[in-house]
C-alpha cells in the first residue's frame, strides 16, 4: 500500500503570520513536524503543500520535499487532494499531517496509517483521553464521542457528553472523554469525493471540518494514542513546548 503524508502549509495566518518559519531551539516549526514525519515506517514519502514560495525554498534548503499549491483552497485536505492529483496520482492512502505540530510522534503517524489494514475504512484520525478538567472544558480543544465501534459519532468545541445528575467536578470519573488529535488519513478515492462536499451546517456552527463528512454520511473511524501532541495557533503557544526540548 502507497501512504503518502503531506504537510499542508500556509503563510497566512490571522493568529500568527509566518508560523511555519518561525524558529524553535534552532530549527524552523516545519523542518520539525517534516523531520518527525519521515521517521514513520508507514509512509512511502512526505511532501510539504505549500502556497508560499518562502516556505518552498526554506523546505528546499534543509533537503525536505516542496510542492507549491494553490492560494484558493479553503482547507488542508483541498490542498492535499491537488497535491494527490498533480503528483502521487497512484497513491491509496493519504495523511494530512497538521503543519504546527512540530513533536508530532511518528508512531502517531503510524497508528493512523494502521487503521487502513481493515479495507472497510475510508476516513481515520486519533484521539486522546481527557486527564484534566482545563482540556475537558476548554472551547479550543475539540472532543469526540465515540460509538462502541471506535468510530466518531460526533466532534464538538463543547464537552459531550453532558453527564445527568452529577456536578462538573465528578465527570471525569463518570465517563471517558476523548479529545480530538488533527491528524487525518483517507484513502485517494474518498479524499476525491469529500473535496467536493459543500460547507455544512454542523461544520458551521462547529468551525470543524470533519462534521461535513459525518454530516454527509461518511464513517470516521478513531484509534487513541497515549502520545500528547501540541498545536502551536498562537506565539503564546511556544511557550507550551518546552516540555519537549
Amino acid at each position: 500500500m502507497k501512504i503518502i503524508g503531506i504537510i499542508p502549509a500556509r503563510y497566512a495566518s490571522t493568529r500568527f503570520p509566518g508560523k511555519p518559519l518561525v524558529d524553535i531551539n534552532g530549527k524552523s516549526m516545519i523542518q520539525r513536524v517534516y523531520e518527525q514525519a519521515k521517521k514513520a515506517g508507514s509512509l512511502t514519502d512526505v511532501v510539504v503543500a505549500t502556497d508560499d514560495s518562502r516556505i518552498e525554498k526554506h523546505v528546499l534548503t534543509f533537503g525536505g520535499s516542496a510542492v507549491m499549491t494553490k492560494e484558493s483552497h479553503q482547507s488542508g485536505t483541498d490542498r492535499c487532494f491537488e497535491v494527490i492529483e498533480k503528483f502521487h496520482p497512484d497513491a491509496d492512502v493519504v495523511i494530512n499531517i497538521q503543519g504546527d505540530e512540530p513533536f508530532i510522534r511518528p508512531e502517531q503517524i503510524d497508528l493512523a496509517a494502521s487503521c487502513f489494514d481493515t479495507d472497510s475504512v475510508r476516513i481515520a484520525t486519533l484521539v486522546k483521553k481527557i486527564n484534566t478538567y482545563e482540556e475537558l472544558f476548554n472551547v479550543n480543544t475539540p472532543k469526540v464521542v465515540l460509538n462502541k465501534y471506535g468510530d466518531a459519532v460526533y466532534f464538538s468545541r463543547q464537552t459531550l457528553p453532558f453527564i445527568r445528575q452529577k456536578d462538573q467536578t465528578e465527570w471525569l470519573s463518570q465517563y471517558t472523554f476523548y479529545k480530538h488529535i488533527g491528524i487525518y488519513a483517507y484513502t485517494v478515492d474518498v479524499l476525491a469525493e469529500i473535496t467536493k462536499l459543500k460547507q455544512s451546517s454542523l461544520e458551521l456552527a462547529e468551525g470543524l471540518e470533519q462534521l461535513r463528512w459525518i454530516e454527509n454520511g461518511y464513517t470516521i473511524k478513531t484509534k487513541i494514542t497515549d502520545f500528547e501532541s501540541i498545536a502551536v495557533d498562537t506565539p503564546d503557544d511556544l511557550k507550551k513546548l518546552t516540555i519537549f526540548l
